[in-house]
């Protein structure tokens, strides 16, 4: 079941009308109180969220979904801002889109997302790299003895990194293998993932040992 949480009418019912062709069962809100009552009521798969909304806007949203659930979270925005394409990934978003967008963009970022959020891995998937231990099964990351809270995009992000240690990846070749399309907008997204994803990795985010950064390459996981 996908959420579509947006205000205008008019586009809610062109992306329900695109879900539902593609065999989605969806719901709608069309103001940020109703969406988020029924993302924690119904518990979706998916959420698609408009950012300007009224009673509550798609920011406030996302941060109250992402107090109790990691459930992937598309931003909808009309805004070309970079600031505000940052601030929602920041504060827990998967992905964006800009308005206006074409179905078919849009029908092949929620499929991406589902599908990282549904692969299924083998029992023994489990990846350690001192005391960090990634279970790709059960869908955690564990530092010492305490879980780690992350969004889905996070764990794929790091997991992908991680069963590829040492290995250096540009923020191109990691749009294509986490985000899972061809990205149509521009590289900032794992930018601000990755910075995300060190401050609930990382000791001392700014000194990071896990996720480096080959300047003027990419970013790797450690190999020891």
């Amino acid at each position: 079941m996908i959420l579509i949480v947006e205000d205008e009418k008019s586009i809610s019912e062109i992306i329900a009308f695109n879900l539902k062709k593609e065999g989605y069962e969806v719901l709608t809100a069309y103001d940020g109180v109703t969406g988020l009552k029924l993302a924690l009521e119904k518990k979706p798969e998916l959420i698609l969220l408009d950012i300007m909304m009224p009673g509550m806007d798609g920011f406030n949203v996302c941060k109250k979904i992402r107090q109790t659930s990691e459930v992937p979270i598309i931003m909808l925005t009309a805004r070309s801002e970079e600031v505000d394409k940052v601030l929602g990934l920041e504060i827990g978003a998967d992905d964006y889109v800009t308005k206006p967008f074409s179905p078919r963009e849009l029908m092949a970022r929620v499929k991406a997302n589902l599908r990282k959020k549904g692969v299924e891995q083998e029992e023994d998937d489990v990846i350690t790299s001192a005391d960090i231990v990634i279970d790709l099964k059960k869908y955690t990351v564990m530092k010492g003895n305490e879980p780690l809270s992350l969004t889905s995009r996070e764990f794929d992000l790091i997991a992908f990194l991680a069963k590829k240690k040492g290995q250096v990846f540009s923020r191109e070749q990691l749009l294509e293998q986490v985000w899972g399309y061809e990205y149509f907008g521009d590289a900032r997204t794992v930018d601000v993932t990755i910075r995300r994803l060190r401050t609930k990795l990382e000791a001392k985010p700014e000194q990071p040992k896990y996720v480096l950064t080959k300047r003027g390459v990419g970013y790797y996981f450690v190999s020891e």
